[in-house]
């Protein structure tokens, strides 16, 4: 049970006035929708620069997502989560045809394959095969910057990126372990206080953007590195659910480090 989900239904001057107290603040009229979970208020189209946990596929995202009109409620959607698709199809997995659930199937614990994740809500399934992705995972791409960067195989078991120049692996998992940190650290850590702005404080991608010692020129490297922070930027802001610029900033303080 959602907080909030049986408050009494707002009358229509209400969330009118709701709706356009949120236009006002972005300059614009937003879209709004109504989704199961939450029924009895009206979700509303917002970008922010604070991380949230979405309630539907309980991962963390950033950036753009719809939120519940009434504050009180805290209730949050990635946009991929409240807009699903009845089904999708990735070419990693050609033969796969992926149905939208509200909950993991099956009493056994269930991972994402793309990046071994725990599934604990809103997720796409493929009964044939068993296989699943959460709704942000489902997004990503198999090449990036026509095909420079392509999805190449697994570290384990989770989906990982490789440069054409072979020099930088990107696995999607360590993105994962990279932002659940950075997710732990704001709302635990020293320095979760205000004025703090996403970026600071995040961890090194050591971890993340593994650089191997191969001979090539000057300008190559470049280009070879140019293309890593692309797909970087790409895979982090299909794991947040977030396709805005904003990320690219976040991408330019973590290649920072």
């Amino acid at each position: 049970m959602f907080p909030g989900m049986f408050m009494r239904k707002p009358d229509k001057a209400e969330a009118l006035k709701q709706l356009k107290s949120h236009a006002a603040m972005f300059g614009a009229w937003v879209a709004v929708v109504r989704v199961a979970p939450h029924p009895h208020h009206f979700l509303v189209f917002e970008h922010s620069e604070e991380p949230f946990k979405c309630d539907g596929c309980r991962e963390a995202g950033l950036g753009s997502r719809y939120r519940c009109s009434f504050g009180s409620c805290n209730f949050d959607l990635h946009t991929h989560c409240a807009l699903p698709s009845a089904s999708v199809a990735h070419p990693f997995y050609p033969k796969c045809s992926f149905q939208f659930m509200g909950r993991p199937v099956g009493p056994t614990a269930r991972y994402c394959n793309a990046c071994q994740k725990g599934v604990s809500g809103f997720v796409y399934h493929c009964r044939s095969c068993g296989f699943d992705l959460h709704p942000c995972c489902a997004k990503l791409p198999m090449l990036l910057d026509d095909g420079e960067v392509k999805m190449c195989g697994r570290k384990g078991r989770s989906w990982s990126y490789r440069s054409s120049c072979k020099k930088y692996n990107l696995h999607v998992a360590c993105v994962k372990e990279m932002l659940v940190d950075s997710w732990h650290e704001l709302y635990y850590g020293a320095w979760a206080g205000p004025g703090r702005k996403p970026g600071t404080g995040l961890p090194s991608l050591k971890s993340t953007l593994l650089a191997h010692n191969h001979k090539k020129s000057k300008g190559k490297a470049q280009k070879c590195c140019q293309m890593a922070g692309l797909a970087l930027q790409i895979v982090i802001s299909a794991v947040l659910g977030d396709p805005t610029t904003f990320i690219a900033g976040l991408v330019g303080t973590l290649m920072s480090k």
